[in-house]
């Protein structure tokens, strides 16, 4: 699907501006967690339409968690980044 398609390119140009940003936050790691968080959307949404709901819950129990390590890895490449910061 030329959306689809679309929608992962996106990502890879997010995945790119954040490696612009702060070279902290490898480009390759940064696109494959955005293809994964992609996955994860399609796979939830997919379940939702087709009322398997028990998949729909655990798909976004998924995400979730996936999205709470995409945070820790923004937060570790922002440490990293700035260490004078972050003293201990």
């Amino acid at each position: 699907m030329a959306a689809e398609k679309k929608w992962y390119a996106n990502a890879d140009e997010i995945a790119a501006f954040e490696n612009s940003i702060n070279p902290n936050w490898d480009k390759t790691a940064r696109m494959s967690m955005w293809h994964n968080h992609l996955d994860l959307t399609k796979a939830e949404a997919v379940a939702r339409l087709t009322k398997n709901y028990t998949a729909d819950i655990s798909d976004f129990d998924m995400i979730e968690g996936q999205a709470a390590m995409m945070a820790d890895s923004i937060a570790d490449g922002i440490v990293k980044q700035f260490p004078q910061m972050f003293t201990k």
